[in-house]
């Protein structure tokens, strides 16, 4: 029974998660109609809420619950890495996202339009990547992977340089 109600924690933070995602960048092009005063001031409010009380915990939870899941359930599959993988990269748009919600909102900030559709399109990709992976469960062959995807440590080298290029 602790399996079922995990499960069903995970698709609900899933489902905020990536609602919240998709959300985001239509949010932050509202900016460019609104230039300064009590709406954009507004706008900045309801953003960062969105993204901090809402958007960041249903993460938390989806990524927690779904580690339960892994212990509940004993998945270690080359399929299941590529999940992880696709999910690392949705955690490492999710801070990117957060980050540009800071410097949208500066005086001089601005997210145009072709940002939301680049943002759109990646995260309803990497969603339907993920969805797909679970659903499907694809016999998968891993030695295209470099080696430092099974080096202790290799990811997290990897994700630093990523996280450092993407800081603005």
């Amino acid at each position: 029974m602790i399996l079922v109600w995990t499960k069903s924690l995970h698709i609900a933070a899933l489902v905020v998660w990536s609602a919240g995602l998709l959300v985001l960048p239509v949010l932050m092009t509202q900016r460019e109609a609104l230039g300064h005063g009590r709406d954009l001031d507004r706008l900045h409010s309801f953003t960062r809420f969105a993204y901090i009380v809402v958007i960041s915990p249903a993460a938390f939870v989806a990524v927690g619950s779904g580690t339960a899941l892994i212990l509940l359930r004993e998945v270690f599959t080359p399929w299941f890495a590529v999940k992880l993988l696709l999910v690392g990269v949705l955690v490492a748009v999710h801070v990117r996202l957060g980050l540009l919600v800071l410097a949208v909102f500066k005086e001089e900030g601005h997210f145009r339009l072709w940002r939301v559709l680049l943002a759109t399109v990646v995260i309803s990709a990497l969603l339907s990547g993920i969805l797909w992976v679970v659903l499907a469960k694809p016999d998968l062959d891993l030695d295209w992977l470099p080696d430092f995807a099974f080096e202790p440590g290799g990811l997290g080298r990897v994700g630093d340089d990523v996280i450092r290029r993407l800081t603005p």
